[in-house]
């Protein structure tokens, strides 16, 4: 069974993929993970996909990052490590073609490999973001350097920091940039689809020009900052373990802002 869904309409030149694991909260296994790299890499070659709507099935979650029960065998060495949440994103398979996210529900820790690589964020009102990592004694290194190309210092920092003690709401993620739109909830599909057909109709060669053009505002800054994120994960991560104390030690209450 896939765990990603791929519905394009050739009308409109818009595709829709979704993260089909809702019983999982979306989470990514490494099945899921090689079919959105593949996906991206196929609509390279695609002219009748012009531009993408990405978003997660369910209701519940968009995407809860990298499934808990992946195994993912690691080298010794700090400044190599093995991340399969690094090549899920369209920027990291080459692709140049406008990605908006539709958001609904949780959208936590890896999910943000996903946001950190779409062109804009649509979000429905009920949409929650938030980074567990610190929580559970793990270092939050790329989804960070994600998300610190989007928001202002300081909201990046909080919400790395707080961990799973505070979720940034809907509205809040508007307020400092991460989302562009909050639309009611069950609507973040359409009204992303929306933009997106409004985008698609537009000449092929100017769209993925302004996307090349707006990324290397930030390209340069952003490389530097992921070469570091190896180490620094290898080096600062409590052993599996210990991690695994944590998260079963610290399911309580959370407070959104």
């Amino acid at each position: 069974m896939s765990s990603v869904r791929v519905e394009r309409d050739k009308d409109t030149g818009v595709a829709v993929v979704t993260l089909d694991r809702p019983e999982r909260h979306n989470a990514i296994d490494l099945a899921a993970a090689r079919q959105l790299g593949a996906i991206w890499r196929e609509f390279r070659f695609d002219e009748s996909v012009r531009a993408v709507v990405l978003t997660g099935a369910g209701g519940r979650a968009f995407c809860s990052g990298i499934d808990r029960e992946v195994d993912v065998p690691q080298p010794p060495s700090p400044y190599s490590i093995d991340d399969p949440l690094l090549s899920i994103g369209p920027k990291a398979n080459d692709l140049w073609k406008p990605v908006i996210a539709a958001v609904r529900g949780m959208a936590c820790g890896g999910a943000f490999y996903l946001l950190g690589e779409a062109e804009f964020v649509v979000a429905a009102e009920d949409a929650a973001f938030f980074d567990p990592h610190t929580t559970y004694g793990m270092v939050s290194a790329y989804e960070t350097i994600h998300m610190a190309q989007r928001m202002p210092f300081g909201e990046v920092a909080r919400m790395a920091l707080m961990g799973t003690g505070e979720r940034v709401s809907a509205r809040r993620a508007y307020e400092t940039g991460l989302v562009s739109e909050v639309v009611p909830s069950g609507e973040e599909v359409a009204a992303a689809a929306r933009a997106a057909e409004v985008i698609a109709s537009y000449p092929t060669e100017a769209v993925q020009g302004t996307v090349r053009a707006v990324w290397a505002a930030t390209e340069g800054t952003r490389g530097q900052a992921l070469a570091q994120a190896p180490h620094l994960v290898a080096l600062g991560n409590l052993p599996s373990d210990r991690q695994a104390e944590l998260f079963t030690a610290r399911r309580s209450g959370f407070r959104t802002r």
